[in-house]
């Protein structure tokens, strides 16, 4: 089988994270600007190639202090390291899938391992093919270097370690060259 090149659809994906803040409750981020790619030889995409950017500096919690505080040298340091990105390889085993790769943050690269849930193909109602997968996991923030902390009086961590990743991630099959 030939390979087919898939491009993520912005506009009906989403790329998030949820961190503990205080201990107590979750702050939702998003990345309002992103881009990818999926190279397959599969109709499942077993084996499928992976590629992923995200500007730092399109980071939206909705408060813009804390944006702000997120795109500086205390977290992300956006004036250094405008992107993040991910280069991969899905793998399918049983109808289970995994998204393995390398994530690369503020310069410090690590594997990564995500859980996949692949939604199918479909054709949209312009004629175009198109694939959905539901992306999960967590990063520890401090492992790429975003190791801003602090402590209020009570002792509560101010931001967890933990960051929980969720896409939600449409690609459109582009046409063979």
């Amino acid at each position: 089988m030939s390979t087919t090149k898939w491009i993520i659809d912005p506009t009906h994906s989403e790329v998030s994270f949820k961190v503990k803040h205080l201990v107590i409750s979750t702050v939702t981020g998003y990345f309002k600007k992103f881009e990818g790619a999926v190279e397959s030889d599969s109709e499942d995409f077993d084996g499928a190639k992976v590629n992923f950017t995200a500007d730092i500096d399109s980071i939206d919690t909705n408060q813009s202090d804390r944006d702000n505080h997120l795109k500086s040298a205390d977290f992300f340091d956006a004036a250094n390291h405008p992107q993040l990105s991910f280069s991969g390889t899905i793998q399918a085993s049983g109808g289970e899938y995994k998204l393995l790769g390398d994530l690369t943050m503020r310069g410090t690269t690590k594997a990564v391992e995500l859980d996949v849930d692949f939604g199918g193909v479909a054709a949209d109602p312009y004629g175009q093919t198109k694939a959905g997968f539901e992306i999960e996991g967590k990063v520890n923030r401090k492992e790429f270097g975003l190791t801003w902390s602090a402590v209020t009086e009570a002792g509560n961590v101010v931001v967890s370690d933990q960051v929980k990743l969720l896409l939600s991630v449409q690609v459109v099959k582009q046409a063979s060259e």
